[in-house]
């Protein structure tokens, strides 16, 4: 069930095509003490009661809550190019936790013995309305808008979580987005950029894409109904590389604004008690440095036998 309450922040975008024309970037920020729905306005977002602020001093929140956040794997040519792969004949997806979701000016959590976060600038779907079985040529009707969104990732679990991506890619914070979602966006041919620290790392185009944004739409909607609020995440261009905590990164794309996010340590490491374990392997290497990988173009990654991965201290009750 999906509360009525989310429906309605969600469908916000189309109240407010109505109230203030037909292109709007909306954001979701604390506002006295309150999560408040507003509009950018110049350099202050406005509340629908008029409540102004400096955009630059809010708090920002998520701008949506979906039901489910799902991600585009290798989209953008130059990734594609990078890791020296032929492109599939339709793309493959991952999903990250809803409890992953973060907002513009949060802090990213690197656990103290990890050591392979890496950022993906990317471009982010907001679903507007419950979508299932559809066309491509519909597939704009469904779209709220678009968001700026940085799709982190643990690459320390690349050995054991390289097929669901699930603790790679859903750890606690790896998903800012924000800081706002811009109503009627043509997102064709448009510059994307990440920079960490003032220095861009990844500079690509939605025209690399071998997939655009109706396409992702109308392809998962196929099988899985997607809701007001839902996201999905459509790929990021090449040179993807880890950073550290006190890094700043920020993604840029033309025409939906600037996320920027900073990296911090977490408290404490990830537990040795249970599951998998954070690891330095060829799989995690190749992954995390990309085309800085040493051996990259002259062999694919040794595999890691199951023995030469590092065990919790409770041990499966049964081993083979």
């Amino acid at each position: 069930m999906f509360s009525a309450a989310r429906v309605s922040r969600v469908t916000l975008s189309f109240r407010f095509k109505r109230l203030w024309g037909d292109s709007v970037e909306y954001r979701r920020i604390l506002l006295d003490g309150n999560v408040t729905d507003v509009v950018v306005a110049g350099t202050q977002l406005v509340a629908r009661d008029g409540r102004r602020v400096d955009a630059e001093s809010a708090t920002h929140l998520a701008p949506v809550t979906p039901s489910k956040i799902i991600c585009c794997h290798l989209n953008h040519i130059s990734r594609v190019r990078e890791f020296g792969v032929e492109l599939a004949p339709a793309p493959t997806y991952f999903h990250k936790p809803v409890s992953s979701l973060n907002a513009h000016g949060g802090a990213v959590v690197r656990p103290t013995n990890c050591h392979y976060l890496n950022y993906e600038g990317e471009v982010a779907i907001v679903i507007g309305r419950s979508a299932r079985n559809i066309d491509v040529a519909d597939a704009r009707h469904y779209i709220a808008g678009y968001s700026v969104a940085n799709d982190y990732g643990l690459h320390d679990f690349r050995d054991t979580d390289a097929g669901s991506m699930l603790r790679v890619k859903g750890a606690d914070t790896l998903c800012p987005i924000g800081p706002g979602v811009v109503t009627d966006w043509d997102f064709r041919d448009k510059s994307m950029r990440t920079s960490v620290n003032g220095v861009v790392r990844q500079d690509g185009s939605t025209a690399e894409m071998a997939w655009d944004m109706h396409y992702l739409v109308a392809d998962i909607a196929r099988l899985i109904t997607l809701v007001p609020g839902d996201i999905i995440l459509s790929g990021t261009p090449a040179i993807s590389r880890p950073v550290e905590p006190g890094d700043v990164v920020t993604v840029e794309v033309e025409g939906l604004g600037v996320l920027s996010n900073h990296i911090v340590e977490g408290p404490t490491p990830v537990s040795d008690e249970v599951g998998a374990q954070p690891t330095s392997t060829e799989e995690v290497l190749s992954t995390a440095l990309g085309g800085d990988w040493e051996f990259r173009g002259q062999r694919r990654p040794a595999p890691t036998s199951k023995d030469a991965l590092p065990f919790p201290r409770i041990r499966p009750r049964f081993q083979s």
